[in-house]
């Protein structure tokens, strides 16, 4: 038995079904904006990059963006560009419909300025949500499905309740023919040897190898000799954690205990069932969109501190790490593992969480979806240069 999403024509299911209003460069936000707060339905993917960055960049953001349109919970897409940027509306669009979903275009300076594109955007995102509202759900395996783990404001519980939970589920989907995606490169620092030893293949392994040891030293350049206290927060410290290995060994449970089948690019598609790790940073909104861009249809995330972070067309499961944050912050997170403290088994709340996963998967809000906690930050890995690469 499976659950019920929307089919898509690439062979993919949503969870939702939402029509993206997707701005191909900052200058093109303030429409996107516009037309996503005036037309139900929609999502607006607003940013702040598009052009200005090197050439390596510019490739990671236009992967990122072609990735959030070609997620399975948008159904259709408006393209909105300025027209003279680096990253171009047209070329995001061709990549996102080979998909199949219906995307349109739209290009500020073409229009003749931004009234103009947002009258034409809105009556496009109102036909489109039109089309989006006859597609119903339709029973499908949980091989549909792709799943995001990740935390945020860390404590020293995060390893022993939220994460050991969150771990039971992704490997209760990967049982299920599912898809798990493991990120936060940072926060594995320190257990490249644990990780390489689960590799499906030496490659994978090398990989892992690869990645962590490429974080560490962008980490020691940045930091100095502080690195290995630094790249833990002011908040990971308070919730007590001591350093960047324990902090690690906490992180990498989320992923369960299967077989890693491969290592992803940042925003790299994930088309295989199992475990991937994800190249990207440990910042938490860089990292859920990075994931969102692989196809997660869901994130879980777990936090110790508190977060009420959300994103614009995945739904994010807030787990706690400690009853203490869930009575203070009930209105952002879905589930309690503190639980785990006080006797609940780990395999328990597990279990509690593949339920909800379920639930949310057939249009069950989460407490992020509903309060519109909505985040979203492109992520580029250099400084940004002169305008001939940009607009």
């Amino acid at each position: 038995m499976g659950f019920r999403a929307y089919p898509r024509p690439d062979g993919t299911a949503g969870v939702r079904n939402h029509v993206a209003i997707l701005a191909s460069v900052s200058y093109a936000s303030g429409v996107v904006t516009k037309v996503a707060r005036d037309v139900p339905g929609t999502k607006g993917l607003a940013h702040t990059e598009g052009c200005g960055r090197a050439p390596e960049d510019l490739e990671l953001i236009a992967r990122t963006l072609a990735g959030l349109g070609s997620n399975p919970n948008v159904a259709a897409v408006v393209v909105v560009g300025l027209g003279s940027e680096a990253v171009g509306a047209r070329e995001l669009a061709r990549r996102i419909a080979a998909t199949g979903k219906p995307v349109e275009v739209v290009v500020i300076q073409e229009e003749g300025g931004s009234r103009k594109a947002t009258e034409k955007a809105t009556a496009l995102a109102r036909r489109l949500v039109e089309q989006a509202a006859r597609i119903e759900r339709v029973e499908v395996g949980w091989d549909k499905l792709t799943l995001g783990v990740e935390c945020g404001g860390s404590d020293a519980l995060s390893g022993i309740t939220a994460n050991p939970a969150i771990g039971e589920c992704a490997d209760w989907l990967v049982g299920q023919g599912g898809a798990v995606v493991l990120t936060e490169i940072t926060e594995m620092i320190g257990t490249e040897t644990i990780l390489g030893r689960r590799a499906a293949t030496p490659e994978v392994a090398r990989k892992i190898d690869e990645v962590i040891g490429a974080q560490m030293r962008l980490a020691s350049s940045v930091l100095g000799a502080m690195a290995s206290g630094a790249t833990i927060s002011p908040g990971n410290v308070k919730g007590g954690i001591t350093s960047i290995q324990e902090k690690s060994l906490g992180c990498i449970i989320k992923g369960g205990t299967t077989t890693i089948r491969d290592v992803v690019q940042f925003a790299g598609a994930v088309r295989r069932p199992g475990l991937h790790i994800m190249d990207g940073p440990g910042s938490d909104v860089f990292s859920i969109t990075g994931v969102a861009a692989t196809g997660a249809q869901v994130i879980i995330f777990s936090t110790g501190r508190g977060s009420p972070a959300g994103f614009p067309i995945v739904p994010v499961v807030k787990v706690s790490t400690n009853t203490g944050i869930w009575e203070r912050l009930n209105d952002d997170i879905d589930l309690d593992a503190g639980r785990i403290v006080e006797g609940t088994s780990v395999e328990a709340v597990g279990r509690e969480l593949v339920d909800l996963v379920s639930r949310v998967a057939e249009g069950e809000e989460t407490k992020a979806e509903a309060h519109a906690y909505d985040l979203l930050s492109v992520y580029a890995r250099g400084p940004a240069v002169s305008r001939t690469t940009g607009t």
